[in-house]
């Protein structure tokens, strides 16, 4: 079995190389591939991904020659994965790789087919950051779950986990952060079993790179209207 780590990257020359070696450090018991979708970023961000593959060659790269957003590069990098358990990892250090065990336990145990962390029910530190940041995402979630009749604590988390034949009845449409909602939809229509575990949260501000705007917010909204009659 092997678990193919999903990380779409843009513009995080100061955080990625810490990134991988975090996650190539973490001790899982499957096989390890990490699919790095780098997005076009302008930074340093490509150079130092060559210089990690070469240090490490189960890295799988991707690289977009024009900025499409974080669903398009997850599109890109699920394409690319060859693992049985596909898992979403972002590239900023908000979320520790130390927690995989956690998330993959329902799945190699045989109970569930997709896993979401939830920065929401009590797993560990969590950094105090944007309260409107947190009632949007409460209201998203709340909408999700009117929608698709599910009870997350935590729709628009980044970690999430799915073994592979869920995604392959799946086509991701969304190029940016409405991927969640329609993941989320997608994954409630198909019945799949669906667990949430508790994660910790060291989230950051915009000075330090945070990208996801109100803007993203009202697409979401958008999205889980849409994504509950559309395929």
């Amino acid at each position: 079995m092997k678990l193919s780590i999903i990380i779409p990257v843009y513009n995080e020359e100061a955080t990625v190389e810490k990134l991988v070696e975090l996650v190539e450090s973490v001790a899982v018991p499957t096989e390890k591939e990490l699919v790095i979708v780098d997005d076009c970023s302008r930074d340093r961000t490509r150079e130092i991904l060559g210089e990690l593959k070469i240090r490490h060659p189960n890295i799988r790269l991707v690289f977009h020659e024009k900025n499409q957003g974080k669903g398009a590069a997850l599109r890109a990098g699920f394409a690319a994965a060859a693992g049985d358990i596909l898992l979403i990892q972002d590239a900023d250090l908000e979320y520790d790789p130390r927690e995989y065990p956690r998330l993959l336990a329902p799945i190699l145990d045989g109970h569930a087919d997709v896993v979401f962390g939830s920065r929401f029910l009590g797993g560990g530190p969590h950094r105090v950051v944007f309260f409107w940041h947190y009632v949007g995402n409460k209201i998203l979630t709340t909408l999700s779950n009117m929608m698709t009749n599910l009870n997350l604590t935590d729709m628009e988390v980044c970690y999430k986990v799915f073994r592979r034949e869920v995604m392959r009845g799946i086509t991701i449409r969304e190029n940016r952060f409405g991927f969640e909602p329609e993941i989320t939809a997608k994954v409630a229509r198909g019945r799949w079993r669906i667990y949430e575990v508790p994660i910790s949260y060291y989230g950051r501000d915009y000075s330090e790179g945070k990208k996801i705007t109100w803007k993203d917010g009202f697409r979401a909204l958008w999205c889980v209207v849409k994504y509950r009659f559309a395929s």
